[in-house]
């Protein structure tokens, strides 16, 4: 089987089941757990907007042209509360308005320990599979992206904002009771929120009331050290698979990040 990569697809269920997109082919990942399987790099890259061959991969994906005028690649994306839509200069307008001018969600996760972060109404809980977060709680839904980048950036100032990856791939996580850390949080943030009332109106940020979700992994050994595979290096990823967690494969050999190779051009083979 040969085509380009694409990110994990995944399903909350208990545990997660994953798909691997490969091309227009989607592989039951978790068929294989405990089975040795390789992925080959043929080389190829082509970038997953225009279709044209690419010698290297920006954005996750994109050719050096694609990655310049795309909305979706602007840093406002990493960073949203640097959205610059009200200056007349967002990229694509009405791209803007179809994906950062819509309910947004600023969440509590436990993933490598907690964190604060945000996501689309549609893309929950896909944002904290991909995250590979056990625990999830969502705190606020606001009305835009900027609104939720400046409530995360609040936040952030008392917890922290990215996942620690290897202890995320490790297992690594210290216990969290994420209703308890809300409500210690979210007072100290009670006159940024009500600065943001002011600015955005009452209604643009409301405070919710959800249960925490859990979520459950395929892994069947974490490994004790983190080596990760790279394409760019070394074409052949081989190994026994022991697990998947977020975007991430876990051989018996190293780890591989899946959506860092988005549109590389591979083969996949059970050996």
């Amino acid at each position: 089987m040969q085509g380009t990569l694409s990110k994990l697809k995944a399903q909350l269920t208990n545990p997660i089941q994953y798909q691997l997109p490969v091309g227009d082919e989607l592989i039951n990942l978790n068929d294989f757990m405990g089975k040795t399987i390789t992925l080959t790099h043929t080389g190829n890259i082509f970038c997953s907007n225009c279709g044209k061959k690419t010698k290297k991969s920006y954005s996750q994906g994109h050719c050096f042209v694609c990655m310049k005028k795309l909305a979706s690649c602007d840093m406002c994306i990493m960073k949203p509360e640097t959205c610059h839509y009200d200056q007349g200069t967002c990229r694509e307008p009405e791209w803007g308005e179809n994906n950062c001018f819509v309910p947004h969600y600023v969440y509590l996760a436990n993933t490598s320990g907690l964190k604060v972060g945000i996501t689309r109404h549609t893309q929950i809980p896909t944002r904290w599979i991909d995250q590979g977060a056990t625990q999830a709680l969502p705190i606020f839904k606001v009305q835009t992206r900027l609104q939720s980048g400046l409530v995360e950036v609040a936040l952030a100032e008392f917890i922290a904002d990215k996942t620690n990856w290897r202890n995320m791939l490790k297992g690594i996580s210290v216990d969290a009771d994420l209703k308890v850390a809300a409500a210690q949080l979210i007072p100290q943030i009670q006159a940024k929120l009500d600065e943001l009332a002011e600015l955005f109106g009452a209604t643009a940020i409301e405070k919710l009331d959800e249960d925490v979700i859990d979520l459950s992994f395929p892994v069947e050994t974490f490994p004790s050290k983190v080596t990760s595979f790279n394409f760019d290096k070394n074409p052949e990823v081989s190994g026994v698979l022991q697990g998947i967690k977020g975007q991430y494969l876990i051989f018996d050999t190293g780890v591989i990040n899946i959506r860092k190779f988005t549109s590389y051009e591979v083969s996949f083979a059970e050996l």
